[in-house]
């Protein structure tokens, strides 16, 4: 899943040119409903094809998980947490998220 945390370039903050290109202006959340409403935009916008959760404006699961701007977790059934990426956008590594999954799922031998 997405776990939609607090908007990285709102209008009020740090707006990168890339937002300008493509029409982009986002002011940052004040209410879970407004943070709500820009995680629906970003999700149908970017047509995210897995469930979206969205953090509360007290930002408590972006704070616990490091998450800032970006990061890749893998958690397992049992709750733990089974991979994490290096903080984002440099250390965001897809395929190092899909090694820990197919890992998990023992679809590779772990030589360790």
């Amino acid at each position: 899943m997405v776990v939609y945390i607090r908007e990285a370039h709102p209008e009020e903050g740090w707006v990168v040119s890339m937002n300008r290109d493509e029409g982009i202006e986002i002011n940052d959340p004040t209410s879970n409903k407004e943070r709500l409403n820009v995680a629906a935009s970003c999700a149908i916008n970017l047509k995210i094809r897995m469930p979206v959760v969205v953090d509360d404006v007290d930002d408590n699961i972006a704070s616990a998980y490091g998450a800032l701007p970006d990061r890749l977790y893998l958690i397992g059934k049992g709750g733990e947490i089974v991979f994490q990426g290096d903080e984002g956008p440099w250390g965001f590594d897809p395929k190092a998220l899909e090694a820990a999954i197919e890992k998990a799922a023992g679809l590779v031998k772990s030589w360790n």
